[in-house]
């Protein structure tokens, strides 16, 4: 059976009866049914237990129709069919579900389980053939629904083989194989991947710019499904999106209040628009964790402070804030409540930019309730516009720079059509049509049951992962011996069993339960000190392991630098998301199996192992040995972590990073002055130690993650301030340790000193 490109993949029925392989009338008939859509091109699975049907089901994506039968299991109750109904609902409401039972027993059928079926077969009673009919015609109604408008489009177009007298040159992939190397790259790609590159010319499938047609659409259906008035569809990334927002917000001498935290696209965002940034300082630990913005921050009489504060707002016409940006959540997984916060900040400022780059899943879990920019408002219109960007492509299934826009309409819009002309600035004229159809899938991935069911099988590989490495750490810890840690509570508190120690507690409630993941005030393990209560919350899907640090000097005198771990880790094919100085962030998103994070306990054991055993770094990190040759070959591995571990001790690396992010540097001048300064040749290069007194003419922003140090047009400050003694002691280390340096946006490099661009002769 063919019918759409939707049936490229392998149509697959999946039929759950006990009877398949019986001689009985009815097991003869089930097998007649299966030869018969075998015939017609179908690949069919036969389950003859709930449980088996239900491991199917939690597997095969691919499955296109079930069948089950209603005799399931031996109970009165059907208590085996009635929960292989609903396994199958909770992931997917579209797929042609049918009932095998009997026409005389129809009535016996509660309502629930009618309800759950599309349709029923009674196999003693019709053809075969017939029944098989009404199977295709049903997975073909299956398939006509299953992609999203856009995609749908885009597949019907590269269906109709037309020739093309337009661009893009390659004319749907056929330029390539007029040369060995192009044959190499359609080969690569395939076909469809080159006949679905097309040109804004097919008006068939409508425009970006316009957001019509089929494009506008997806965007009105992705709008649906992420909780949003309008979405815009964005195919070079959050960076771009952000660019959008900040530039359809704020002008030339408005003010935008930016959370310190804030990614590089922010900054540029300020360069592009001329506006001031008034920054919002948010918290870190002694982990150098990124906290949030304390809530007492976001007051009215707080921002007015910090907003006179500001020199540079002292000559505007109007200090009101006309944007306020946060990123939520942090890099490190802390998530706002954002219901919390919308309130706080309207009454100062009548949009928000919630930056959720990393976070775009939200809406799809019940932990995340009114923790995210979409959230449910009981009335939204008499509170602040909302923006939302989030990078599909980050954490959920999409090309790499599909990102999106999402818009909550306040009492002071932007229509559309405004809003729009920042977009074009932004946009090309020439999209790629792969990233926008992956941004329309990604949408419909999440739609419905299926969305929660995707994102509640990360929380819970991270919740069972976090449960092994605490246990592990206990068991270690009960011979006198370590292992790595988890940044996360220490117990959890039920209101049964008591305090429990979190690898033993329930993990279905972990998976359900916020406040399980919420920083209460004070707790010791978090480091934030007095949050307010139900203000910040810890993602479970973003892990970062504590490898040993600081305190490990009550426990064997060691620590050991998360640098090491990291590149042992990659050495062995795994690559971490960032690290601290003690800590290491793995993300588990949507392809986070088992036997991936089976694979990183098993290297974090390994690592223990070679550790104790100081084994030669030439054995167990060869490139880094090969690659500085003469430092590192008679050294072990403990041998490396203790030096450079006393090197940050001596270096004080996590005490004038804390220092150097918990102050904000003078402004001198706006972004974009220093934009203007640079552009005009008025800067200069100047070596690290010549710095101090200076006005940076770049940001200097430490990559990961990405927070900016300082922001173009301030002061960097004298020699023994915190910005300039944390970038001494970065320089310091990355000179003892090569293999292991800084990625320093703004920052130069050259024969181990740092070097940054100042302006000159700056006229304020």
């Amino acid at each position: 059976m063919t019918h759409h490109t939707a049936s490229a993949l392998p149509i697959t029925v999946l039929i759950v009866t006990a009877e398949g392989n019986d001689e009985s009338a009815a097991g003869r008939q089930v097998q007649a049914l299966a030869d018969t859509l075998r015939a017609s091109e179908m690949d069919i699975v036969i389950a003859a237990s709930g449980a088996d049907a239900r491991a199917t089901i939690g597997a095969d994506a691919s499955l296109h129709a079930v069948i089950v039968d209603w005799d399931l299991g031996a109970g009165e109750d059907h208590a085996e069919a009635a929960e292989t109904l609903t396994a199958i609902r909770a992931r997917n409401v579209k797929v042609p579900v049918f009932l095998l039972a009997e026409r005389t027993r129809l009535s016996e059928i509660p309502v629930s389980a009618i309800q759950q079926a599309d349709d029923f077969i009674w196999l003693m009673e019709d053809t075969i053939d017939f029944i098989a009919g009404r199977i295709q015609a049903a997975i073909r109604r299956y398939q006509d629904q299953m992609l999203p408008p856009m995609f749908r489009a885009l597949v019907g177009f590269s269906e109709i083989h037309e020739y093309s007298w337009h661009t893009p040159g390659h004319t749907g992939g056929t330029a390539f194989l007029k040369s060995p190397v192009g044959r190499v790259f359609s080969a690569f790609f395939g076909e469809n991947l080159l006949r679905s590159d097309l040109s804004v010319s097919v008006g068939e499938l409508g425009s970006l710019l316009d957001h019509s047609g089929p494009i506008g659409d997806g965007e009105a259906y992705a709008a649906q499904i992420f909780g949003a008035d309008r979405t815009y569809y964005v195919t070079n990334g959050t960076s771009t999106s952000n660019r959008v927002v900040v530039m359809a917000s704020v002008t030339r001498g408005q003010i935008a209040l930016c959370d310190r935290n804030c990614h590089k696209s922010i900054e540029h965002s300020m360069t592009l628009t001329g506006a001031v940034p008034v920054y919002l300082m948010p918290s870190r630990n002694h982990l150098g964790i990124i906290g949030p913005v304390h809530a007492e921050r976001l007051q009215p009489e707080a921002i007015q402070a910090t907003i006179s504060a500001n020199p540079l707002t002292h000559n505007l016409s109007d200090a009101t804030p006309a944007l306020a940006i946060l990123t939520n959540s942090t890099y490190d997984g802390l998530c706002y409540s954002v219901a919390q916060v919308e309130p706080a900040l309207a009454a100062s400022v009548n949009r928000i930019l919630f930056d959720e780059a990393w976070y775009a899943y939200a809406k799809f879990h019940p932990i995340y309730q009114g923790r995210f920019g979409m959230h449910k408002r009981p009335d939204h219109v008499a509170g602040p516009t909302v923006f939302a960007t989030q990078s599909t492509h980050k954490l959920l299934a999409a090309l790499s720079q599909a990102s999106m826009i999402h818009v909550k309409e306040g009492k002071h819009p932007i229509s559309h059509e405004r809003f729009n002309e920042a977009f074009m600035l932004h946009a090309s004229t020439s999209p790629q049509y792969a990233i926008i159809a992956s941004n329309d899938v990604s949408a419909a991935m999440m739609d419905g049951p299926a969305g929660t069911a995707l994102i509640n099988e990360s929380i819970v590989e991270a919740i069972a992962f976090r449960q092994m490495i605490a246990r592990l750490q206990a068991e270690f810890a009960a011979k006198g011996d370590w292992f790595f840690g988890v940044w996360q509570p220490d117990t959890i508190f039920n209101s049964t069993a008591g305090t429990t120690p979190f690898f033993s507690a329930d993990p279905k409630r972990l998976a359900t339960d916020a406040a399980c993941w919420e920083l209460v005030p004070n707790a010791q393990w978090h480091g934030f000190g007095d949050i307010g209560a139900g203000y910040c919350m810890l993602d479970p899907i973003k892990v970062s392991i504590v490898t040993v640090g600081e305190a490990s000097r009550e426990r064997g005198g060691f620590s050991i630098p998360a640098g090491l771990l990291s590149a042992y880790l990659d050495e062995q094919g795994i690559v971490p998301e960032k690290s601290t100085d003690f800590t290491v962030l793995f993300l588990f998103s949507l392809g986070i199996t088992k036997g991936k994070w089976g694979t990183l306990i098993n290297a974090l054991l390994d690592f223990k192992r070679e550790f104790d055993a100081n084994t030669p770094l030439k054995q167990i990190l060869p490139r880094l040995v090969s690659e500085n040759r003469g430092r590192y070959e008679r050294l072990g591995l403990r041998d490396l972590a203790e030096e450079m571990a006393d090197q940050m001790r001596q270096l004080k690396t996590s005490t004038w990073l804390e220092q150097a992010f918990g102050v904000l540097p003078k402004p001198v001048c706006t972004p974009v002055r220093a934009y203007e300064q640079l552009v005009l040749g008025h800067v200069e290069k100047f070596a690290l130690d010549e710095l101090a007194g200076r006005t940076i003419a770049t940001g200097i922003v430490p990559y990961p993650p990405g927070i900016p140090l300082l922001m173009p047009g301030e002061a960097v400050g004298r020699n023994d301030g915190p910005a300039l003694r944390y970038l001494g002691a970065l320089e310091a280390f990355d000179r003892q340790f090569p293999g292991f340096t800084h990625d320093i946006h703004g920052v130069e490099v050259k024969d181990g000193r740092y070097y940054a661009l100042c302006l000159t002769n700056l006229v304020l």
